[in-house]
């Protein structure tokens, strides 16, 4: 079984830009432009599918993400252009923190305010 989780958006171009460019993703299978408004997205970590269509979820979704090294994989992003300047009150927002339920995590907002959290146990 696999379970993709659909994230609404306003502008899919904007979208595919911000998950391909900055966290990896790239298109499953074949599309060509313009987008259509519902696109599948895969990375090594995730499987997603981006939705302008309005009855397909609401704005400000959260979603978990289990890796394998959360620290290298915030640092890619960072170097392909995260900007965590949004939330700087927020730590972890800035990097991967360790938590007290035992996870190492860091949470990325994409443009629409969906909220990726990048989770990796801690071992002791």
């Amino acid at each position: 079984m696999n379970v993709v989780p659909v994230v609404r958006c306003r502008d899919v171009q904007r979208s595919v830009e911000f998950y391909t460019r900055v966290l990896g993703f790239q298109f499953k299978g074949t599309v060509l432009p313009p987008l259509p408004p519902v696109v599948d997205l895969v990375s090594p970590y995730a499987e997603i599918q981006l939705s302008a269509l309005r009855g397909d979820g609401e704005f400000g979704c959260v979603i978990n993400v289990h890796v394998d090294d959360a620290d290298s994989l915030f640092q890619s992003f960072l170097r392909n252009g995260l900007d965590t300047s949004r939330k700087t009150g927020s730590p972890v927002h800035q990097g991967p923190v360790n938590q007290t339920w035992g996870t190492r995590e860091f949470y990325v907002n994409d443009p629409d305010g969906n909220t990726l959290r990048f989770r990796q146990p801690i071992r002791m």
